[in-house]
C-alpha cells in the first residue's frame, strides 16, 4: 500500500515555479506549499504473498489498485 501526493499535481506546481523565477521572481521570494492531492494505490498481490487481507471497503476507496 502506498499513500503519498499525486506526483502530476507536484509536477505541475513546479513547472509554475520554474515560470516565475524564470520570469526574473527570486527563488527566496516564493512560498513554501505543501502537496494537497494524495493518492492510495493498493497492491493485492504483493499483499496476498504476505497473508495480508486487504477488505473490499478499503480497495474501493483507492485511487489505483493492483492485481
Amino acid at each position: 500500500m502506498s499513500y503519498d501526493a499525486n506526483r502530476s499535481e507536484l509536477y505541475k506546481r513546479a513547472a509554475t515555479y520554474v515560470d516565475k523565477i524564470l520570469k526574473g521572481t527570486k527563488p527566496g521570494d516564493l512560498p513554501v506549499q505543501q502537496p494537497t492531492k494524495f493518492e492510495l494505490v493498493i497492491n493485492l498481490k504483493t499483499a496476498k504473498a504476505l497473508g495480508l487481507d486487504v477488505p473490499l471497503h478499503l480497495q474501493q476507496l483507492a485511487d489505483e489498485v493492483i492485481e
